[in-house]
């Protein structure tokens, strides 16, 4: 067996190097950073060598570009895809997050890598923009008078929530979705067939639902 085909303790490389390196770098990113988080520590958590990690990745800017990628490259299907819903409902759903999730990957992402033209910072700032657009598509869907105006609004409170929930350490999410309540009945009005009322409703007991 040659030295391509172990790791550093000997463990078969295998044609699952790739994932492992991938299952690695996103346990280590989220814990530590990206800036704190050496090749030579990933490759040693994916129990492969250094040479068997630059035969799938052409180095560490790449590994943190495909890392982003692995994390929701539907944008949100879970969300927007869900049949079961209302568009009204699936703006809201966006907000259901659990509050020991970890701060949003794209966003630590871009403030640690500080470069805007990064492979990842790029990605980064693509998916942010697609979030928008299905925000967006959905109040469309919904009747908003300014559907893109909407999707912006929405966007910039998901964002904010999951940066003040990781600040403060206690969970943005329901204030934000309250808020998200009231902007999404202000948008739609009530011949949409929606919820909306064109005036500011009263906070339902969760808004998150």
């Amino acid at each position: 067996m040659t030295e391509l085909e172990k790791g550093p303790t000997g463990s078969r490389r295998g044609r699952g190097a790739r994932e492992r390196i991938l299952g690695a770098s996103r346990e280590l990113f989220r814990e530590q950073g990206i800036n704190r988080t050496g090749m030579d520590q990933l490759c040693a958590a994916a129990q492969v060598s250094k040479r068997t990690a630059y035969q799938h990745f052409a180095g560490k800017d790449e590994l943190v570009t495909e890392y982003l990628r692995r994390f929701d490259p539907s944008v949100l299907s879970d969300v927007f895809d869900r049949t079961d819903l209302t568009p009204r409902e699936r703006l809201l759903a966006a907000f259901d997050i659990p509050p020991t999730t970890p701060l949003c990957p794209y966003i630590a992402t871009a403030v640690e890598l500080h470069d805007p033209e990064h492979p990842a910072s790029r990605y980064a700032r693509d998916y942010k923009k697609a979030v928008a657009v299905r925000l967006a598509n959905a109040a469309r869907e919904a009747g908003a008078a300014d559907p893109e105006q909407l999707g912006e609004q929405l966007a910039l409170l998901l964002d904010g929530a999951a940066a003040r929930t990781r600040v403060l350490n206690a969970d943005a999410f329901p204030t934000a979705a309250a808020m998200a309540a009231v902007l999404i009945d202000n948008a739609i009005p009530a011949t949409a067939g929606g919820t909306g009322s064109g005036t500011t409703p009263a906070v339902a007991a969760d808004p998150r639902r």
